[in-house]
């Protein structure tokens, strides 16, 4: 097992690299970035103020709104000539997020990244199969430049056209594989179609991200690919992926790269520090990015971290899975639930597939949530292909118990025949709201 030197690092020697990188970033932003100077000047605090970690919060926020804001090139920190490439969200809710790098940026995050691989289980000399997609998202270029930094070869698949990625698959024999995991979980599915045993092929490792997921996804990519799935996370505004990985050994948190990133979890309503091992809001401070530095960036994602030493000998801080988003939180008669609270209750229902999609619609003038599912084709065969069967209303009734007793919220629940529910070539859509549209009582 391979480990960087700063990932088993005391934690006075961590927190004194950190406060080092840190006085280099905020001297950066402050003489380089107006709107920096400017919220740094309205609030009476200067760079050389900071004289521990502990004085972040002394700092203001930065939020996706001021990115939208300063769009496209407002909040860079270096000239244009030096920018080397540009990243962007999709901007769906508005403009897109824009990110720049310099060729120092890139190499850094090549080194990341392809440390996040190691800790995956990824080896120099391996094949690696990268099903994320390329272009001003992220994933694609991030896991394909840490692919070749660690010296695996390197495939570009890209997503979608899945009997093509199968057929690479059994000719490349990839040690790795990254993805989003309900795509990965598409791919093992049209293998199966193809009378072909996804357990057979060479994969060892997968390294998926990019959207929410559950413990009970894991359990079925593993089952059907016999790999170890590993979590990994990034945005975009903050680096791209290689924030933090999840090892192989242990599985158990995701390792930040606290030499690179200084983490925080807030109260999402009140803003202040919530102790390790309570959920919150992520923020991240970069240390070491030179065109596009974030100050305490609110990222919108949920989850805790815990600063114990971790099985694989790392001492680096971890965080737990993404719980799920700010804005993807639902609000169901009171009661908050996050999609992958759902899926983490409804996946182990015997008789469905691990597809479902959460529909938001009004009766009247209450929200109603209905939870759309797909029975497999052992279950369909054995009622004869008969939705109207007493056994998938049965089944509908058992999954809105399962929800009331262990998510609280009570659900509309829709039962599909097989693959009728939309399979994901990418990030998995699992909210449809059609809030604005009318719906007969």
């Amino acid at each position: 097992m391979f480990l960087h030197k700063n990932e088993s690092v005391s934690r006075q020697e961590m927190d004194k690299l950190q406060l080092e990188r840190l006085h280099e970033t905020l001297h950066k932003v402050y003489e380089n970035v107006p709107f920096y100077k400017e919220k740094f000047d309205d609030l009476g605090v200067h760079p050389r103020d900071i004289t521990s970690l502990e004085d972040l919060t002394k700092l203001p926020f930065l939020s996706k709104k001021d990115m939208r804001e300063h769009y496209p090139f407002g909040l860079f920190a270096v000239d244009q000539s030096e920018v080397v490439r540009i990243h962007a969200s999709s901007g769906t809710s508005g403009k897109p997020t824009v990110v720049g790098y310099t060729k120092k940026d890139i190499q850094m995050w090549s080194e990341l990244v392809a440390r996040a691989i190691s800790i995956a289980g990824g080896k120099p000399g391996e094949v690696l199969h990268n099903a994320y997609g390329y272009g001003l998202f992220t994933g694609g270029l991030g896991l394909h430049y840490g692919g070749e930094e660690l010296g695996m070869a390197t495939v570009p698949v890209s997503g979608g056209n899945s009997d093509r990625q199968i057929q690479l698959i059994k000719d490349f024999k990839p040690s790795v594989i990254c993805g989003t995991p309900s795509y990965i979980l598409n791919l093992a599915e049209r293998m199966e179609e193809q009378g072909e045993d996804p357990r057979e092929t060479s994969l060892k490792y997968g390294i998926f991200g990019a959207e929410p997921w559950s413990q009970e996804m894991r359990k079925t990519l593993e089952e059907k690919l016999d790999l170890k799935a590993c979590d990994i996370y990034g945005l975009s505004e903050v680096l791209g992926p290689g924030v933090s990985m999840e090892c192989h050994e242990a599985q158990d948190g995701l390792h930040i790269a606290e030499d690179h990133f200084l983490v925080e979890v807030i109260d999402p309503e009140t803003l202040a520090p919530v102790p390790d091992g309570e959920d919150g809001e992520l923020v991240f401070t970069s240390l070491t990015k030179e065109a596009f530095p974030v100050i305490r960036y609110r990222t919108g994602d949920i989850a805790s971290i815990t600063r114990e030493k971790c099985a694989c000998g790392r001492t680096t801080a971890r965080m737990s899975r993404v719980k799920g988003r700010i804005d993807d939180m639902l609000i169901i008669r009171g009661v908050n639930v996050f999609p992958s609270e759902i899926e983490h209750h409804l996946l182990p229902v015997q008789g469905i597939v691990p597809h479902y999609q959460l529909y938001l619609y009004k009766k009247g003038s209450l929200q109603h949530v209905e939870l759309q599912v797909e029975v497999e084709d052992e279950f369909y065969n054995e009622i004869k292909r008969d939705m109207d069967h007493e056994r998938v209303t049965s089944l509908s009734k058992e999954i809105q118990r399962c929800m009331k007793s262990n998510c609280l919220v009570s659900l509309d629940v829709k039962v599909h025949p097989p693959k009728t529910i939309p399979r994901s070539q990418g990030k998995a859509v699992r909210i449809i709201d059609r809030t604005d549209e009318k719906v007969e009582v």
